[in-house]
């Protein structure tokens, strides 16, 4: 992963306070759908696999064409994450591609649209993603697919181990909890209230530099 230049110690506690309040681990039911979220971490894929296997829902859907991380890919994020899927053992049949989404709210909308267009009826869905994406997605989703029970899972990894790119992986939690607001205002997700003390780490983190996802 590039690099973007060292990280100190106040950015680091700062950074895990984003950590914990955007991580979210739902206890999981069966439901009609895995919906794998694409980006650059193709671990959401491995624990996307590891769901159908534990028989969470019949279908494993992976959505992604290209994001903010992936643009320079030579793959949609479905196709990667696909491969991923099938590398753990998901048969084909059991797999569906969505290639098209560029963001969170896409996944979502576009996913709804392939399914109806199959008459796939979704009541339940379990969203996979990032573990610092998790409280975001089940925001968006819950607005942008209302009416499905909606719960969230992530790969295993704790703060200190999630990234080799320190600065961007904070620079990412830094964008999306800025979301976590902003998109709640203009409609996109369902108001999650994001805690004073998260708010005043990102606040702090945009003035040490963070900022390369902030919406300005």
């Amino acid at each position: 992963m590039e690099s973007h230049g060292p990280v100190d110690a106040r950015a680091r506690e700062l950074a895990r306070i984003l950590w914990d309040h955007l991580v979210l681990a739902d206890p999981l039911s069966k439901a009609d759908v895995i919906l794998a979220l694409g980006c650059h971490d193709t671990r959401v894929a491995v624990h996307a696999a590891r769901l159908w296997h534990e028989g969470r829902a019949p279908l494993l859907v992976v959505s992604g064409g290209r994001g903010k991380i992936t643009s320079g890919w030579t793959e949609t994020e479905a196709r990667v994450f696909a491969r991923v899927a099938r590398e753990h053992g998901v048969p084909e049949r059991a797999l569906v591609l969505e290639e098209t989404a560029a963001n969170t709210g896409e996944n979502i909308t576009a996913t709804r649209r392939l399914l109806d267009a199959r008459g796939v009826e979704v009541r339940s869905g379990i969203l996979v993603a990032k573990p610092y994406m998790t409280r975001r997605s089940l925001a968006t989703a819950r607005c942008q697919w209302a009416g499905v029970e909606w719960t969230v899972a992530a790969p295993e990894i704790g703060f200190d181990a999630y990234g080799d790119d320190e600065r961007r992986f904070i620079e990412l939690m830094v964008g999306d909890l800025q979301r976590m607001v902003v998109y709640a205002d203009r409609g996109f997700q369902v108001p999650m209230p994001v805690p004073a003390a998260a708010w005043a780490a990102y606040e702090e983190l945009v003035r040490l530099g963070y900022d390369r996802h902030v919406i300005r």
